[in-house]
C-alpha cells in the first residue's frame, strides 16, 4: 500500500488524523502528513476510510505491486 498526500490540496481539516491517528498526523502548519514508519499504512484497516474522510481528496491510497 502507498499513501500519498497532496500538500497543495490539503486544507488541514485533520479528518485523516482523526480517523487513523496511528498513521496520520498534522505538521506545524496544520497540513496532514504520514507518521514516520507508517508510509505503507502500518496495517491499519482505517487508512482507506481516512482517505475517504478528506473533504478535499488530498489523501490517496493505492495498492503497491510486489
Amino acid at each position: 500500500m502507498h499513501i500519498g498526500i497532496d500538500k497543495d490540496t490539503c486544507i488541514g481539516a485533520g479528518q485523516c488524523a482523526l480517523t487513523a491517528p496511528d498513521v496520520f498526523t498534522q505538521d506545524d502548519d496544520g497540513h496532514s502528513t504520514v507518521l514516520p514508519g507508517r508510509e505503507d499504512g502500518g496495517g491499519s484497516a482505517l487508512v482507506r476510510e481516512a482517505a475517504r474522510a478528506c473533504p478535499v481528496g488530498a489523501v490517496t491510497v493505492s495498492q503497491t505491486v510486489d
